[in-house]
């Protein structure tokens, strides 16, 4: 297979596993308290450029599919293409990795949290919320994805 089918192929199985692990958890996966597994999958930058395109894609979807209104499905999207660049530009220390999905998201989605869903709380306790859920998925769970990839050698059929 050549590098541009190649590269298309891996963006869009990253992001049709997004989409079906957020849908899948769609419970835990919206509102104000939320730990979106598929978050997880934003260390996949680490490994490849092709998860770029692939967590954008997965998240408009997966918002689309989940009920999210227009303005989180354009904006929480573009967050998770940010993050994935700027974890790729990280991509030399795996424990910065998962540093630019918590923190672009805390402040995105928390604003997308007040000011379009209106939720009560504080912006700041809805950054705050967004952020420890985001822990959860990118640093906690996405970290021990890349030691599962490294370890069992899963990366060569991504890289």
């Amino acid at each position: 297979m050549d590098n541009k089918a190649r590269y298309i192929t891996q963006a869009a199985i990253i992001a049709a596993i997004y989409v079906v692990v957020t849908i899948v958890f769609q419970a835990i996966s919206f509102r104000e308290i939320q730990i979106r597994i598929s978050e997880a999958l934003t260390i996949l930058p680490y490994f490849t450029p092709a998860a770029i395109p692939g967590l954008f894609i997965g998240c408009l979807i997966a918002n689309y599919l989940g009920g999210a209104m227009l303005a989180d499905i354009i904006l929480g999207s573009l967050a998770t293409l940010l993050a994935a660049i700027l974890s790729y530009s990280l991509r030399k220390n795996r424990y910065l990795v998962p540093i630019p999905p918590i923190i672009i998201n805390a402040i995105v989605v928390g604003f997308l949290l007040k000011y379009v869903y209106g939720f009560a709380l504080p912006l700041i306790s809805l950054m705050i919320l967004v952020a420890i859920g985001q822990f959860i998925s990118c640093f906690i769970l996405g970290l021990g994805l890349i030691y599962a990839m490294e370890k069992y050698k899963l990366y060569r059929h991504i890289t």
